[in-house]
């Protein structure tokens, strides 16, 4: 059964949508890699240290919501094309590949969102006497956004590869069951 052409289109446009949202969030660590605090924005008295917020505080919260909202549409294009595929053909399940890539999506996932918001938070004012922790000042360590920007190519490649992976078996039984038919 031929899917209308108004789905192909919300498919694409779909994961246009999804690629974009990942390529911001990508862009958006990358940039606060390059603005996050360094170690002469540092003040220090003698007993407390100040550090002032910087512009990777409210970039950092675009890069985890962009990410957010990409992780979100991209398992839903996957599980929707898993769904359809389900109703034409019952036995129909997720090739081993699509599960370990969507098993390696969602851990790529989870360790960029705890490092993208430990990053962002210490990118906040750190007020004398404050702090981020016990009253202590904390910078983020050099590489941190860069390391969620590369996590975050992981948790886009695996998703897309997850529902290609999917594509090509649904054309493989579709294929299989034309043969069967004309034989």
């Amino acid at each position: 059964m031929e899917t209308p052409p108004r789905c192909k289109f919300a498919f694409i446009l779909s994961i246009i949508i999804y690629l974009f949202l990942g390529f911001v969030s990508f862009s958006l660590c990358i940039v606060s890699e390059i603005k996050r605090n360094k170690k002469e924005d540092l003040r220090w008295n003698g007993k407390l240290c100040y550090l002032p917020s910087s512009q990777a505080f409210g970039l950092g919260i675009a890069a985890l919501v962009s990410f957010f909202l990409a992780q979100i549409i991209g398992n839903s294009i996957l599980f929707k094309n898993s769904y359809s595929r389900r109703k034409i053909n019952e036995q129909y399940k997720l090739p081993f590949i699509a599960r370990f890539l969507i098993l390696i999506s969602w851990l790529s996932f989870g360790v960029a969102i705890i490092l993208l918001i430990a990053a962002t938070s210490m990118n906040r004012e750190q007020a004398y006497g404050a702090g981020w922790l016990n009253g202590e000042c904390y910078l983020v360590k050099g590489g941190t956004y860069a390391g969620s920007a590369i996590l975050i190519l992981v948790t886009v490649g695996s998703i897309i590869g997850s529902t290609l992976s999917t594509i090509k078996t649904n054309q493989a039984d579709q294929g299989g069951k034309i043969h069967a038919q004309m034989g």
